[in-house]
Protein backbone atom coordinates (compact mmCIF):
# COMPACT_ATOMS: atom_id res chain seq x y z
CA UNK A 1 0.00 0.00 0.00
CA UNK A 2 1.66 3.54 -1.04
CA UNK A 3 1.69 6.54 0.89
CA UNK A 4 -1.16 8.02 -1.17
CA UNK A 5 -3.50 4.74 -0.17
CA UNK A 6 -2.63 4.94 3.55
CA UNK A 7 -3.68 8.58 3.91
CA UNK A 8 -6.94 8.47 2.23
CA UNK A 9 -7.62 5.36 4.19
CA UNK A 10 -6.97 7.40 7.29
CA UNK A 11 -8.82 10.25 6.15
CA UNK A 12 -12.03 11.26 7.78
CA UNK A 13 -14.87 11.51 5.32
CA UNK A 14 -18.00 14.56 6.23
CA UNK A 15 -20.38 11.63 7.12
CA UNK A 16 -17.71 10.61 10.08
CA UNK A 17 -17.52 14.11 11.19
CA UNK A 18 -21.25 14.35 11.97
CA UNK A 19 -22.12 13.53 15.53
CA UNK A 20 -25.15 11.36 15.98
CA UNK A 21 -28.06 13.57 16.54
CA UNK A 22 -29.45 13.64 20.20
CA UNK A 23 -33.09 12.69 20.41
CA UNK A 24 -33.68 16.55 21.53
CA UNK A 25 -32.13 18.14 18.75
CA UNK A 26 -33.83 21.00 18.13
CA UNK A 27 -35.66 21.37 21.39
CA UNK A 28 -34.74 25.18 21.85
CA UNK A 29 -36.08 26.39 18.45
CA UNK A 30 -39.44 23.94 19.32
CA UNK A 31 -39.69 25.79 22.75
CA UNK A 32 -40.14 29.45 21.22
CA UNK A 33 -42.08 28.35 18.30
CA UNK A 34 -44.62 26.50 20.64
CA UNK A 35 -44.56 29.83 22.90
CA UNK A 36 -45.29 31.53 20.56
CA UNK A 37 -48.03 30.17 19.26
CA UNK A 38 -49.95 29.87 22.76
CA UNK A 39 -48.78 33.04 25.00
CA UNK A 40 -51.90 34.62 24.08
CA UNK A 41 -53.64 31.43 25.85
CA UNK A 42 -51.36 31.65 28.81
CA UNK A 43 -51.17 35.27 29.22
CA UNK A 44 -55.57 35.09 29.24
CA UNK A 45 -55.71 32.08 31.81
CA UNK A 46 -52.70 34.00 34.06
CA UNK A 47 -55.09 36.88 33.79
CA UNK A 48 -58.08 35.24 34.22
CA UNK A 49 -57.11 33.19 37.25
CA UNK A 50 -55.71 36.17 39.12
CA UNK A 51 -58.94 38.18 38.76
CA UNK A 52 -61.03 35.49 38.99
CA UNK A 53 -59.13 33.99 42.51
CA UNK A 54 -58.93 37.21 43.39
CA UNK A 55 -62.72 38.10 43.40
CA UNK A 56 -63.82 35.33 45.40
CA UNK A 57 -61.91 35.68 48.01
CA UNK A 58 -63.15 39.17 48.23
CA UNK A 59 -66.18 37.31 47.99
CA UNK A 60 -65.67 34.60 50.70
CA UNK A 61 -64.84 38.02 52.87
CA UNK A 62 -68.30 39.44 52.21
CA UNK A 63 -70.16 36.16 52.65
CA UNK A 64 -68.75 35.65 55.73
CA UNK A 65 -67.49 38.86 58.05
CA UNK A 66 -67.28 37.16 61.41
CA UNK A 67 -66.99 33.98 62.94
CA UNK A 68 -70.74 33.52 63.09
CA UNK A 69 -71.03 33.06 59.77
CA UNK A 70 -68.05 31.13 59.41
CA UNK A 71 -69.18 28.32 62.04
CA UNK A 72 -72.57 28.20 60.11
CA UNK A 73 -70.56 27.54 56.69
CA UNK A 74 -68.44 25.00 58.47
CA UNK A 75 -71.43 23.03 59.78
CA UNK A 76 -72.77 23.31 56.24
CA UNK A 77 -69.75 21.22 54.86
CA UNK A 78 -71.48 17.87 56.96
CA UNK A 79 -73.52 17.75 53.90
CA UNK A 80 -72.43 15.20 51.55
CA UNK A 81 -73.29 17.21 48.42
CA UNK A 82 -71.33 19.95 49.97
CA UNK A 83 -68.03 17.31 50.42
CA UNK A 84 -68.48 16.15 46.79
CA UNK A 85 -68.47 19.76 45.26
CA UNK A 86 -65.84 21.62 47.05
CA UNK A 87 -63.16 19.09 48.71
CA UNK A 88 -62.30 18.07 52.66
CA UNK A 89 -63.90 19.37 55.75
CA UNK A 90 -60.42 20.81 56.97
CA UNK A 91 -60.44 23.02 60.20
CA UNK A 92 -64.19 22.67 60.93
CA UNK A 93 -64.20 23.15 64.32
CA UNK A 94 -61.95 26.15 64.03
CA UNK A 95 -62.93 27.82 60.75
CA UNK A 96 -61.30 30.73 59.49
CA UNK A 97 -61.62 32.19 55.76
CA UNK A 98 -58.35 31.12 55.06
CA UNK A 99 -59.76 27.35 55.62
CA UNK A 100 -62.86 28.40 53.58
CA UNK A 101 -60.59 29.16 51.14
CA UNK A 102 -58.79 26.05 51.16
CA UNK A 103 -61.91 23.91 51.37
CA UNK A 104 -64.36 25.66 48.70
CA UNK A 105 -61.87 27.42 46.40
CA UNK A 106 -58.93 25.35 46.21
CA UNK A 107 -60.88 22.63 44.13
CA UNK A 108 -61.86 24.61 41.32
CA UNK A 109 -58.49 26.57 40.88
CA UNK A 110 -56.95 22.77 40.24
CA UNK A 111 -59.85 22.05 37.40
CA UNK A 112 -59.13 25.14 35.35
CA UNK A 113 -55.29 24.14 36.03
CA UNK A 114 -56.00 20.78 34.90
CA UNK A 115 -57.84 21.73 31.47
CA UNK A 116 -55.35 24.14 30.20
CA UNK A 117 -52.57 21.29 30.91
CA UNK A 118 -54.70 19.19 28.87
CA UNK A 119 -55.85 21.67 26.19
CA UNK A 120 -52.38 22.63 25.91
CA UNK A 121 -50.06 19.18 25.63
CA UNK A 122 -52.68 18.12 23.15
CA UNK A 123 -52.87 20.84 20.98
CA UNK A 124 -48.55 21.00 20.86
CA UNK A 125 -48.31 16.74 20.69
CA UNK A 126 -51.18 14.77 18.76
CA UNK A 127 -52.90 17.75 17.40
CA UNK A 128 -49.79 18.94 15.88
CA UNK A 129 -49.53 15.41 14.41
CA UNK A 130 -52.71 14.94 13.11
CA UNK A 131 -52.59 18.11 11.20
CA UNK A 132 -49.63 16.95 9.55
CA UNK A 133 -47.40 20.12 10.78
CA UNK A 134 -45.00 17.76 13.15
CA UNK A 135 -43.76 15.64 9.99
CA UNK A 136 -43.13 18.84 9.04
CA UNK A 137 -40.98 19.68 11.22
CA UNK A 138 -39.09 16.05 12.01
CA UNK A 139 -38.24 17.29 8.40
CA UNK A 140 -35.96 19.58 9.87
CA UNK A 141 -33.02 18.64 11.54
CA UNK A 142 -35.14 17.66 15.10
CA UNK A 143 -34.55 14.77 17.24
CA UNK A 144 -37.40 12.27 17.68
CA UNK A 145 -38.48 12.99 21.11
CA UNK A 146 -38.16 17.25 20.76
CA UNK A 147 -41.17 17.98 19.61
CA UNK A 148 -43.07 16.25 22.76
CA UNK A 149 -40.35 17.77 25.33
CA UNK A 150 -40.26 21.36 23.87
CA UNK A 151 -44.45 20.59 24.57
CA UNK A 152 -43.91 19.89 27.91
CA UNK A 153 -41.54 22.35 28.64
CA UNK A 154 -44.27 24.90 27.25
CA UNK A 155 -46.81 23.53 29.22
CA UNK A 156 -44.44 23.37 32.65
CA UNK A 157 -44.02 27.15 31.71
CA UNK A 158 -47.89 27.66 31.46
CA UNK A 159 -48.07 26.27 34.92
CA UNK A 160 -45.48 28.13 36.40
CA UNK A 161 -47.24 31.17 35.33
CA UNK A 162 -50.52 30.01 36.23
CA UNK A 163 -49.16 29.02 39.58
CA UNK A 164 -47.65 32.49 39.94
CA UNK A 165 -50.98 34.16 39.42
CA UNK A 166 -52.98 32.25 41.90
CA UNK A 167 -50.50 33.16 44.71
CA UNK A 168 -50.76 36.73 43.47
CA UNK A 169 -54.16 36.86 43.87
CA UNK A 170 -54.20 35.05 47.22
CA UNK A 171 -51.25 37.53 48.65
CA UNK A 172 -52.88 40.55 47.58
CA UNK A 173 -55.93 39.60 49.33
CA UNK A 174 -53.86 39.30 52.21
CA UNK A 175 -52.86 35.40 52.66
CA UNK A 176 -50.44 34.32 54.37
CA UNK A 177 -47.13 34.09 52.06
CA UNK A 178 -46.30 30.47 53.12
CA UNK A 179 -49.63 29.28 52.50
CA UNK A 180 -50.20 31.46 49.25
CA UNK A 181 -46.58 29.61 47.43
CA UNK A 182 -47.59 25.87 48.84
CA UNK A 183 -51.37 27.03 47.05
CA UNK A 184 -49.60 28.04 43.47
CA UNK A 185 -47.16 25.58 43.81
CA UNK A 186 -49.89 22.40 44.13
CA UNK A 187 -52.20 23.85 41.33
CA UNK A 188 -48.88 23.73 39.17
CA UNK A 189 -48.01 20.23 40.05
CA UNK A 190 -51.53 19.39 39.33
CA UNK A 191 -51.60 20.24 35.93
CA UNK A 192 -48.47 19.35 35.44
CA UNK A 193 -49.82 15.76 35.97
CA UNK A 194 -52.62 16.23 34.16
CA UNK A 195 -50.75 17.57 31.49
CA UNK A 196 -48.79 13.80 31.62
CA UNK A 197 -51.71 12.22 30.96
CA UNK A 198 -52.24 14.28 28.76
CA UNK A 199 -49.20 13.10 26.40
CA UNK A 200 -50.14 9.61 27.13
CA UNK A 201 -53.47 10.07 25.60
CA UNK A 202 -51.60 11.62 22.69
CA UNK A 203 -49.81 8.10 22.56
CA UNK A 204 -52.59 5.83 22.48
CA UNK A 205 -55.50 7.97 20.20
CA UNK A 206 -54.50 8.86 16.28
CA UNK A 207 -57.07 12.18 17.05
CA UNK A 208 -56.53 15.50 18.73
CA UNK A 209 -60.30 15.16 19.90
CA UNK A 210 -60.40 11.50 21.41
CA UNK A 211 -57.07 12.55 23.16
CA UNK A 212 -58.54 15.23 24.66
CA UNK A 213 -61.57 13.03 26.17
CA UNK A 214 -59.42 10.62 27.21
CA UNK A 215 -57.23 12.95 29.54
CA UNK A 216 -60.98 15.45 30.39
CA UNK A 217 -62.03 11.76 31.27
CA UNK A 218 -59.52 11.07 33.41
CA UNK A 219 -59.86 14.35 35.08
CA UNK A 220 -63.74 13.25 35.81
CA UNK A 221 -62.88 10.26 37.16
CA UNK A 222 -60.46 11.73 39.52
CA UNK A 223 -62.78 14.52 40.81
CA UNK A 224 -65.16 11.31 41.35
CA UNK A 225 -63.19 9.63 42.80
CA UNK A 226 -61.85 12.57 45.39
CA UNK A 227 -65.30 13.28 46.02
CA UNK A 228 -66.74 9.38 47.19
CA UNK A 229 -63.03 9.27 49.02
CA UNK A 230 -64.34 12.83 50.72
CA UNK A 231 -67.90 11.66 51.78
CA UNK A 232 -66.57 8.52 53.49
CA UNK A 233 -64.14 10.76 55.65
CA UNK A 234 -64.72 14.21 55.95
CA UNK A 235 -60.79 15.06 55.81
CA UNK A 236 -60.64 12.55 52.87
CA UNK A 237 -60.57 8.33 53.03
CA UNK A 238 -57.85 6.23 51.66
CA UNK A 239 -60.10 6.49 48.48
CA UNK A 240 -59.36 9.98 48.24
CA UNK A 241 -55.62 9.36 47.57
CA UNK A 242 -56.25 7.35 44.34
CA UNK A 243 -57.49 11.01 42.61
CA UNK A 244 -54.28 13.71 41.78
CA UNK A 245 -56.73 16.58 42.95
CA UNK A 246 -56.40 14.89 46.72
CA UNK A 247 -52.41 15.13 46.64
CA UNK A 248 -52.70 19.13 46.52
CA UNK A 249 -55.86 19.06 48.70
CA UNK A 250 -54.09 17.56 51.24
CA UNK A 251 -51.03 19.56 51.54
CA UNK A 252 -53.83 21.09 53.67
CA UNK A 253 -52.74 24.96 52.53
CA UNK A 254 -54.11 27.62 55.42
CA UNK A 255 -54.59 24.93 57.57
CA UNK A 256 -51.19 23.59 58.46
CA UNK A 257 -49.34 23.23 55.28
CA UNK A 258 -47.83 19.73 54.19
CA UNK A 259 -45.46 19.28 51.50
CA UNK A 260 -44.78 15.64 51.27
CA UNK A 261 -48.73 14.92 49.51
CA UNK A 262 -46.89 16.90 46.52
CA UNK A 263 -44.25 14.71 46.32
CA UNK A 264 -46.48 12.32 45.06
CA UNK A 265 -47.45 14.40 42.33
CA UNK A 266 -43.82 15.29 41.25
CA UNK A 267 -43.47 11.24 41.28
CA UNK A 268 -46.70 10.61 38.86
CA UNK A 269 -45.06 13.59 36.70
CA UNK A 270 -42.14 11.81 36.51
CA UNK A 271 -43.68 8.43 35.71
CA UNK A 272 -45.99 9.60 33.27
CA UNK A 273 -43.48 11.81 31.28
CA UNK A 274 -41.49 8.89 30.75
CA UNK A 275 -44.04 6.33 30.05
CA UNK A 276 -44.98 8.96 27.51
CA UNK A 277 -41.28 8.86 25.81
CA UNK A 278 -41.54 5.07 26.00
CA UNK A 279 -44.68 4.64 24.11
CA UNK A 280 -43.95 7.56 21.46
CA UNK A 281 -41.26 5.04 20.67
CA UNK A 282 -43.49 2.23 19.72
CA UNK A 283 -45.80 3.63 17.06
CA UNK A 284 -45.09 5.00 13.70
CA UNK A 285 -45.21 8.81 13.18
CA UNK A 286 -48.92 9.75 12.77
CA UNK A 287 -50.04 6.56 13.65
CA UNK A 288 -50.99 5.60 17.39
CA UNK A 289 -50.97 2.63 19.78
CA UNK A 290 -54.45 2.09 19.46
CA UNK A 291 -55.23 2.06 15.64
CA UNK A 292 -58.58 3.36 14.38
CA UNK A 293 -60.87 0.71 13.19
CA UNK A 294 -61.12 0.30 10.03
CA UNK A 295 -64.63 1.93 8.85
CA UNK A 296 -67.67 0.43 7.12
CA UNK A 297 -67.74 0.12 3.52
CA UNK A 298 -70.78 2.47 2.97
CA UNK A 299 -71.78 5.39 5.45
CA UNK A 300 -74.92 4.49 7.49
CA UNK A 301 -78.04 5.57 6.91
CA UNK A 302 -77.76 7.53 9.95
CA UNK A 303 -74.72 9.56 8.80
CA UNK A 304 -76.47 9.70 5.44
CA UNK A 305 -79.31 11.68 7.08
CA UNK A 306 -79.46 15.13 7.22
CA UNK A 307 -77.36 16.33 10.26
CA UNK A 308 -76.07 12.95 10.62
CA UNK A 309 -72.01 13.85 10.51
CA UNK A 310 -72.93 16.82 12.76
CA UNK A 311 -74.57 13.98 15.00
CA UNK A 312 -71.54 11.50 14.91
CA UNK A 313 -69.26 14.48 15.65
CA UNK A 314 -70.95 16.54 18.24
CA UNK A 315 -73.33 14.12 20.28
CA UNK A 316 -70.67 11.98 22.11
CA UNK A 317 -69.51 15.27 23.94
CA UNK A 318 -72.89 15.85 24.59
CA UNK A 319 -73.95 13.14 26.65
CA UNK A 320 -70.83 13.44 28.11
CA UNK A 321 -71.29 16.47 29.50
CA UNK A 322 -75.21 15.98 29.92
CA UNK A 323 -74.03 12.84 32.37
CA UNK A 324 -71.69 15.05 34.39
CA UNK A 325 -73.75 18.23 34.44
CA UNK A 326 -76.97 16.20 35.43
CA UNK A 327 -75.20 14.80 38.78
CA UNK A 328 -74.07 18.14 39.39
CA UNK A 329 -77.82 19.56 39.07
CA UNK A 330 -79.07 16.50 41.77
CA UNK A 331 -76.30 17.43 44.39
CA UNK A 332 -76.72 20.93 43.60
CA UNK A 333 -80.85 20.76 44.15
CA UNK A 334 -80.09 18.19 47.34
CA UNK A 335 -78.40 21.24 49.41
CA UNK A 336 -81.54 22.67 49.65
CA UNK A 337 -82.22 20.74 52.92
CA UNK A 338 -79.38 22.42 54.60
CA UNK A 339 -80.55 26.35 54.04
CA UNK A 340 -82.25 26.89 56.73
CA UNK A 341 -79.22 26.87 59.36
CA UNK A 342 -77.24 28.95 57.03
CA UNK A 343 -79.44 32.00 56.69
CA UNK A 344 -79.71 32.10 60.37
CA UNK A 345 -76.17 32.55 60.96
CA UNK A 346 -76.03 34.72 58.00
CA UNK A 347 -79.16 36.89 56.72
CA UNK A 348 -77.27 39.26 54.72
CA UNK A 349 -77.31 36.31 52.13
CA UNK A 350 -79.46 38.06 49.62
CA UNK A 351 -77.09 40.67 49.25
CA UNK A 352 -74.20 38.54 47.41
CA UNK A 353 -76.52 36.05 45.68
CA UNK A 354 -80.30 36.40 44.18
CA UNK A 355 -81.55 34.70 46.74
CA UNK A 356 -84.96 35.11 48.66
CA UNK A 357 -84.65 34.68 52.46
CA UNK A 358 -88.37 35.34 53.06
CA UNK A 359 -89.03 32.34 50.52
CA UNK A 360 -85.53 30.28 50.51
CA UNK A 361 -85.87 26.82 48.64
CA UNK A 362 -87.96 28.62 45.69
CA UNK A 363 -85.23 30.91 45.38
CA UNK A 364 -82.00 28.67 45.76
CA UNK A 365 -83.70 26.62 42.84
CA UNK A 366 -84.01 29.61 40.83
CA UNK A 367 -80.67 30.71 41.53
CA UNK A 368 -79.34 26.60 40.72
CA UNK A 369 -81.57 26.82 37.30
CA UNK A 370 -79.25 30.06 36.68
CA UNK A 371 -75.92 28.86 37.65
CA UNK A 372 -76.40 25.02 35.31
CA UNK A 373 -77.72 27.06 32.80
CA UNK A 374 -73.99 28.34 31.76
CA UNK A 375 -73.30 24.87 31.09
CA UNK A 376 -75.85 24.40 27.62
CA UNK A 377 -74.39 27.90 26.57
CA UNK A 378 -70.88 26.89 26.66
CA UNK A 379 -71.65 23.50 24.83
CA UNK A 380 -73.99 25.59 22.58
CA UNK A 381 -70.77 27.52 21.41
CA UNK A 382 -68.32 24.77 21.43
CA UNK A 383 -70.99 23.11 18.77
CA UNK A 384 -71.63 25.91 16.80
CA UNK A 385 -67.50 26.34 17.11
CA UNK A 386 -66.73 23.05 16.10
CA UNK A 387 -67.88 23.66 12.27
CA UNK A 388 -65.13 26.45 12.31
CA UNK A 389 -62.71 23.68 13.15
CA UNK A 390 -64.19 21.29 10.37
CA UNK A 391 -63.78 24.41 7.78
CA UNK A 392 -60.09 24.67 9.05
CA UNK A 393 -59.31 21.23 8.68
CA UNK A 394 -60.63 21.29 4.84
CA UNK A 395 -62.84 18.66 6.01
CA UNK A 396 -66.34 21.41 5.18
CA UNK A 397 -64.76 21.38 1.57
CA UNK A 398 -64.72 17.82 1.40
CA UNK A 399 -68.61 17.82 2.42
CA UNK A 400 -69.36 20.46 -0.20
CA UNK A 401 -68.17 18.31 -2.72
CA UNK A 402 -71.01 15.93 -2.36
CA UNK A 403 -73.18 18.65 -4.25
CA UNK A 404 -74.97 20.15 -0.54
CA UNK A 405 -75.02 23.64 -0.37
CA UNK A 406 -72.91 24.96 2.85
CA UNK A 407 -75.83 27.10 3.53
CA UNK A 408 -77.42 23.92 4.09
CA UNK A 409 -74.62 21.85 5.67
CA UNK A 410 -74.45 25.06 8.58
CA UNK A 411 -78.11 24.64 9.23
CA UNK A 412 -78.25 21.50 9.94
CA UNK A 413 -75.25 21.60 11.71
CA UNK A 414 -76.60 24.38 13.89
CA UNK A 415 -80.31 22.61 13.96
CA UNK A 416 -78.88 19.29 15.46
CA UNK A 417 -76.74 21.30 18.16
CA UNK A 418 -79.06 23.11 19.03
CA UNK A 419 -81.73 20.52 19.70
CA UNK A 420 -78.90 18.66 21.73
CA UNK A 421 -78.24 21.05 23.88
CA UNK A 422 -82.24 22.11 24.23
CA UNK A 423 -82.51 18.44 25.75
CA UNK A 424 -79.63 19.34 28.16
CA UNK A 425 -80.96 21.90 29.88
CA UNK A 426 -84.64 20.03 30.48
CA UNK A 427 -82.51 17.07 31.74
CA UNK A 428 -80.89 19.86 34.30
CA UNK A 429 -83.94 20.85 35.38
CA UNK A 430 -85.49 17.43 35.79
CA UNK A 431 -81.96 16.68 38.05
CA UNK A 432 -82.41 19.87 40.11
CA UNK A 433 -85.78 18.86 41.04
CA UNK A 434 -84.50 15.35 41.76
CA UNK A 435 -82.09 16.93 43.87
CA UNK A 436 -84.97 19.44 45.76
CA UNK A 437 -86.92 16.43 46.02
CA UNK A 438 -84.35 14.70 47.77
CA UNK A 439 -84.22 17.61 50.36
CA UNK A 440 -87.25 18.59 50.57
CA UNK A 441 -89.23 15.02 50.28
CA UNK A 442 -91.90 17.17 47.85
CA UNK A 443 -92.15 15.28 44.58
CA UNK A 444 -93.42 18.45 42.57
CA UNK A 445 -90.70 19.92 42.21
CA UNK A 446 -89.45 17.85 39.68
CA UNK A 447 -92.23 18.63 37.23
CA UNK A 448 -91.76 22.47 38.48
CA UNK A 449 -88.35 22.84 37.68
CA UNK A 450 -88.12 20.94 34.50
CA UNK A 451 -90.77 23.33 32.93
CA UNK A 452 -88.96 26.44 35.13
CA UNK A 453 -85.91 25.18 32.87
CA UNK A 454 -87.42 25.99 29.94
CA UNK A 455 -87.14 29.46 30.32
CA UNK A 456 -83.81 29.54 29.45
CA UNK A 457 -84.16 28.48 25.76
CA UNK A 458 -84.58 31.74 24.04
CA UNK A 459 -80.81 32.64 25.84
CA UNK A 460 -79.76 29.64 24.51
CA UNK A 461 -80.60 29.89 21.17
CA UNK A 462 -79.12 33.32 20.96
CA UNK A 463 -76.18 32.01 22.32
CA UNK A 464 -75.78 29.62 19.36
CA UNK A 465 -77.22 32.21 16.89
CA UNK A 466 -74.35 34.83 17.88
CA UNK A 467 -72.09 32.30 17.39
CA UNK A 468 -73.07 31.43 13.99
CA UNK A 469 -73.26 34.93 13.11
CA UNK A 470 -69.72 36.16 14.44
CA UNK A 471 -68.67 32.75 12.09
CA UNK A 472 -70.24 33.76 9.26
CA UNK A 473 -68.46 36.94 9.18
CA UNK A 474 -65.38 36.26 9.52
CA UNK A 475 -63.45 32.32 10.90
CA UNK A 476 -61.61 34.91 13.01
CA UNK A 477 -64.29 36.95 15.06
CA UNK A 478 -65.93 32.83 15.99
CA UNK A 479 -63.81 32.91 19.15
CA UNK A 480 -65.21 36.14 20.36
CA UNK A 481 -68.22 34.26 21.19
CA UNK A 482 -66.30 32.57 24.31
CA UNK A 483 -66.93 36.55 25.51
CA UNK A 484 -70.04 36.17 25.90
CA UNK A 485 -69.82 33.12 27.85
CA UNK A 486 -67.12 34.69 30.28
CA UNK A 487 -69.68 37.45 31.03
CA UNK A 488 -72.13 35.80 31.90
CA UNK A 489 -70.53 33.51 34.60
CA UNK A 490 -68.91 36.42 35.73
CA UNK A 491 -72.61 38.47 36.20
CA UNK A 492 -73.70 35.19 37.60
CA UNK A 493 -71.49 34.44 40.46
CA UNK A 494 -69.81 38.11 41.00
CA UNK A 495 -73.08 40.57 39.66
CA UNK A 496 -74.82 40.83 43.09
CA UNK A 497 -71.59 41.28 45.29
CA UNK A 498 -70.18 43.66 42.97
CA UNK A 499 -72.70 45.21 42.88
CA UNK A 500 -72.17 45.71 38.74
CA UNK A 501 -73.84 48.52 37.13
CA UNK A 502 -77.38 47.77 35.13
CA UNK A 503 -75.93 48.87 31.87
CA UNK A 504 -73.07 45.81 32.39
CA UNK A 505 -75.50 43.27 33.35
CA UNK A 506 -77.38 43.59 30.63
CA UNK A 507 -74.52 42.39 28.78
CA UNK A 508 -74.92 38.78 29.93
CA UNK A 509 -77.48 36.79 28.04
CA UNK A 510 -78.63 34.98 31.19
CA UNK A 511 -79.74 37.86 32.61
CA UNK A 512 -82.86 38.91 31.23
CA UNK A 513 -84.45 35.37 32.28
CA UNK A 514 -86.46 35.66 34.84
CA UNK A 515 -85.55 33.35 37.59
CA UNK A 516 -88.04 30.78 37.54
CA UNK A 517 -89.37 29.52 39.56
CA UNK A 518 -89.09 31.96 42.18
CA UNK A 519 -90.13 35.22 39.48
CA UNK A 520 -92.93 35.54 37.74
CA UNK A 521 -92.13 34.41 33.76
CA UNK A 522 -92.31 37.64 32.16
CA UNK A 523 -92.48 36.60 28.04
CA UNK A 524 -91.11 39.40 26.64
CA UNK A 525 -87.89 39.24 26.87
CA UNK A 526 -87.87 36.10 26.24
CA UNK A 527 -89.85 36.40 22.65
CA UNK A 528 -87.35 39.49 21.99
CA UNK A 529 -84.23 36.91 22.32
CA UNK A 530 -85.97 34.26 20.46
CA UNK A 531 -86.67 36.99 17.58
CA UNK A 532 -82.90 38.11 17.92
CA UNK A 533 -81.91 34.36 17.39
CA UNK A 534 -83.77 33.79 14.57
CA UNK A 535 -82.34 37.58 12.62
CA UNK A 536 -78.73 36.53 13.75
CA UNK A 537 -79.00 32.92 12.35
CA UNK A 538 -80.48 34.55 8.86
CA UNK A 539 -77.18 36.63 9.59
CA UNK A 540 -74.71 34.30 10.10
CA UNK A 541 -75.58 32.12 7.31
CA UNK A 542 -76.16 34.75 4.79
CA UNK A 543 -72.57 35.86 5.51
CA UNK A 544 -71.25 32.38 5.26
CA UNK A 545 -72.82 32.29 1.94
CA UNK A 546 -70.36 35.28 0.50
CA UNK A 547 -67.09 34.58 1.79
CA UNK A 548 -64.63 32.18 0.74
CA UNK A 549 -63.58 29.10 2.87
CA UNK A 550 -60.58 29.12 4.66
CA UNK A 551 -59.49 25.70 3.77
CA UNK A 552 -60.05 23.72 0.63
Amino acid sequence: MTGTDRATATRHTHLLEVRPASPLTGIGALVRLFGRISRRQIIIWALAMVVTVAASVVALKEAYPDQEALDARAALLGNPSAVLMTGPAFARDHYTLWAAVANELFLYVLLAGAIMSILLTVRHTRAEEEAGRLEMLRSLPTGRLAPAAAALVVVAIANLVLGAAVSIAVLVTGAPVLDGIALGTATALTGLVFAGIAAVAAQVTEHGGTASGLALGALAVAFLVRGVGDVIEEEGSWLSWFSPLAWAQQSKVFVEVRWWPLAVSVAAILVLVALAAVLSRRRDLGSGLRPAPPGPAAASAALRAPGGLARRLVTPMMVAWAIGLFLFAIAFGSLASSLEDMVEQIPTIGEFAPIDVDDLTRSFTGYILLMLALGPVGLIVSGVLRLRSEEQEGRLAGTLLAGIGRITVALRWVVVVTLEVFALQVLLGLGTGIGVWQATGEASWIGETTLAALAYLPAIAFAGALTLALYGLAVRLAGLAWLMMIWAALDTFLGDLLQLPRWARNLSVLHHVPAVPDADLEATPLVVMAALAVLLTVVGLGALRRRDLVAG
